[in-house]
């Protein structure tokens, strides 16, 4: 019996800005539980950063690529958001799609103490 794929995800904020810290496989297989809950939990206003924190994912497919530069897009109109733990991977998708230059403003740099939950 193959181990259950599966995508978790945590929230964290202060007042400047709110992680969500997602875990294990982020893939066409898991990603609708977290497209669906996503207003729920994503509750920014404008003086709010909002971070992914990618730090405990397993695996990324394209899908899972594709989603993530949608949520990027769709925050990134409404407050400040970016990626954080960044993997290699979403570098290499990211390059393979022709995205290097679109996802650079979403890394910020790696010093940058984002939260303390």
């Amino acid at each position: 019996m193959k181990p259950e794929k599966t995508l978790q995800w945590s929230v964290f904020q202060n007042n400047e800005s709110q992680v969500v810290q997602l875990k294990g496989e982020l893939t066409r297989a898991t990603l609708r539980p977290l497209w669906e809950q996503r207003a729920s939990f994503l509750q920014t206003n404008a003086n709010q950063a909002l971070y992914w924190d990618l730090a405990q994912l397993a695996r990324i497919d394209s899908a899972g690529f594709a989603f993530l530069t949608e949520l990027l897009n769709h925050y990134g109109k409404q407050t400040k958001n970016g990626l954080i733990h960044l993997p290699e991977v979403i570098k290499t998708l990211a390059e393979l799609y022709g995205l290097s230059d679109w996802i650079k403003p979403y890394i910020p740099n790696e010093n940058q103490n984002v939260i303390n939950a």
